[in-house]
């Protein structure tokens, strides 16, 4: 079958089961092709060596890639469209020791994507955004937690100057400004974020705080009055808020900045749609949990969890699955 042919089928064959990301890894005599989504890792099959890096180099190519690196980590995207339909895809390859490469493909579609099992929680997110401030996600990879970022602050943003900081951009938004990280350049999370206070956005997007730098400078930019909304890896809602304090961000000024933390899973429907379900603290809560010397983990996690499956929204496996978020 043709390369491009064959590569297009399997986007579309991705998109169609919900899968957040494909994986192309190279094995001994052989490439594999599988499927991230919410039940987890789905094996699709094997290619040959020679298809395999055919493959590989095709979708190197359309997201302007080198073709001729096979060792160097490369980044890279390109927009998929089929049927009015267009789909966001992120690269990442890899040179593994054996000379193979394997790649990632982050399938992310248009912002409003994500549907929400509780729409009101959309509602205690933008109340809190209204306010301004520290607005942070956490979550694991492929939760969703980009596309309800760009949600808010497409919501938020008539009349307002957004500037996002990614590594890469996983949207492409015409109407924000959106810059990335290029580390070959010498262009860092901490150098764009002192660019982009300088450029004065009303809403400032972190794809992701990693550091006491960028933690530091997020704080700041809320304390100053931008609206900031940024992830940061935290195993639960609660725990957000100790990372935080682990990376240098003391109690004080939390309370002073950080207006609304959240913890979300995109988790399948009895339908076969995945939905998001989210874990918010705002408000009064917010500012005793922030003063506790040992933080919890969850608001009402297992309980809205009990109610998805009473109302017969959710199956008995995602239940328990998820109970831990």
């Amino acid at each position: 079958m043709e390369v491009k042919r064959w590569a297009e089928d399997l986007i579309i064959s991705a998109k169609e089961l919900g899968t957040s990301d494909i994986f192309i890894s190279g094995k001994q005599d052989f490439y594999e092709v599988n499927f991230r989504t919410s039940k987890g890792l789905i094996k699709q099959e094997k290619l040959s060596l020679e298809f395999g890096q055919e493959v590989i180099n095709y979708f190197k190519f359309i997201a302007q890639m080198d073709i001729s690196e096979h060792r160097r980590p490369q980044v890279g995207s390109y927009i998929f469209k089929k049927d009015k339909e267009s789909i966001f895809l992120r690269f990442s390859v890899l040179g593994e020791f054996s000379g193979k490469e394997s790649l990632v493909i982050r399938l992310i579609t248009e912002i409003n994507s994500n549907h929400y099992f509780f729409i009101e929680q959309l509602d205690i997110l933008m109340g809190a955004a209204i306010k301004r401030g520290l607005i942070l996600t956490s979550g694991p990879t492929g939760s969703g937690k980009t596309s309800t970022m760009y949600y808010l602050a497409k919501k938020l943003a008539n009349n307002k100057v957004v500037m996002t900081i990614e590594d890469p951009v996983e949207v492409f938004e015409p109407a924000f400004l959106q810059t990335q990280v290029n580390h070959e350049a010498g262009i860092d999370y901490q150098s764009l974020l002192k660019a982009a206070l300088r450029q004065r956005p009303d809403i400032l997007i972190i794809g992701e705080i990693r550091d006491k730098v960028t933690a530091r400078l997020a704080v700041d930019a809320a304390l100053s009055g931008h609206l900031v909304l940024a992830t940061v890896h935290a195993r639960s809602t609660l725990q957000t808020i100790a990372r935080l304090k682990g990376l240098g961000i003391d109690s004080v000024e939390l309370a002073n900045c950080l207006n609304c933390v959240s913890y979300q899973r995109l988790i399948q429907t009895k339908n076969g749609r995945n939905a998001c379900l989210l874990d918010i603290v705002s408000g009064e809560k917010l500012k005793k949990e922030i003063n506790k010397a040992e933080p919890g983990d969850f608001i009402n996690w297992q309980e809205k969890l009990a109610e998805l499956l009473k109302e017969e929204r959710i199956s008995v496996d995602s239940f328990t699955n998820f109970q831990e978020g």
